[in-house]
């Protein structure tokens, strides 16, 4: 017999209990804050923003990941302070912007990704 001691009981495993208490202590807008830096950030490789440069490069990605920032930030922009939506706006039209840059053919003036929710970004 081995004296393993199952993964399921292990020392290792993570203590759910604890987990779910800590995420019941994080205010909404920390949450909000955090998965929009995520997803800028995703978007940011995905347009080849990194020191990697190209090597993750895929617009396809991006468009998604902007879009999907677009609409967090516009779907919260009355739960969260202007304190902490003018930097994320600022990061998403930086993002928009590079995505115009980067498109081999741009989109029309309100298409590009997110831009239903913030409006026609210019380049």
């Amino acid at each position: 017999m081995s004296d393993a001691i199952p993964a399921a009981v292990s020392p290792e495993s993570p203590d759910y209990d604890a987990l779910t208490r800590d995420i019941a202590e994080v205010p909404a807008v920390e949450v909000i804050v955090t998965v929009a830096v995520n997803l800028m950030s995703a978007a940011a490789v995905k347009l080849g923003l990194t020191e990697e440069g190209d090597a993750h490069k895929d617009l396809d990605e991006a468009r998604k990941l902007i879009h999907a920032l677009a609409g967090l930030l516009d779907g919260s922009a009355t739960e969260i302070s202007s304190f902490h939506a003018a930097p994320l706006r600022d990061g998403l039209k930086s993002l928009q912007l590079a995505f115009r840059e980067a498109s081999i053919v741009p989109d029309e003036p309100g298409q590009g990704p997110g831009e239903k929710y913030t409006g026609a970004i210019y380049g």
